[in-house]
């Protein structure tokens, strides 16, 4: 447990965070279920917002996500970037993505080709580079609409 001094309330405020609360409620003894080793009685996308919501019960001044929403369906996704959102201001969040809506509403995006920074800036920016990889991988990705 990252703080095992965390109240309940502070415990469902990052479940509700990381779109986790619904299914949590929904387990046999809600929040004190007994998930198994590793999560094991849990879905890829379950395990995944569940590490989020233990990773914002810590309170930290950064936060790296490495491909948090890669296991996660469309809604999920959106939810967990719109508490992301909510985090601006309060903690420096680092996104590894290869998903690119992930980092639709990031400040600054930073493209690694191999192994080094190929382009960088905000996501209207690389968007409308017509030769840059950025769009290149957008496109590739289905995420162009409304792009000229």
């Amino acid at each position: 447990m990252i703080d095992p001094d965390a109240s309940e309330d502070r415990l469902w405020e990052a479940l509700t965070f990381a779109s986790s609360d619904e299914f949590v409620r929904k387990l046999p003894q809600g929040i004190d279920t007994v998930i198994g080793e590793r999560g094991i009685r849990l879905s890829g996308g379950e395990r995944q917002r569940i590490v989020l919501a233990r990773a914002i019960i810590g309170r930290p001044s950064i936060l790296v996500l490495d491909e948090a929403t890669s296991a996660l369906d469309t809604e999920n996704e959106r939810n967990i970037q719109l508490s992301l959102e909510r985090l601006k201001g309060s903690m420096t969040v680092l996104v590894v993505a290869h998903r690119l809506s992930t980092v639709r509403n990031a400040d600054q995006i930073v493209v690694i080709q191999d192994g080094t920074v190929a382009e960088k800036g905000t996501y209207e920016e690389l968007i409308a580079d017509a030769n840059g990889v950025f769009r290149r991988l957008a496109s590739n990705q289905g995420i162009m609409e409304g792009i000229a």
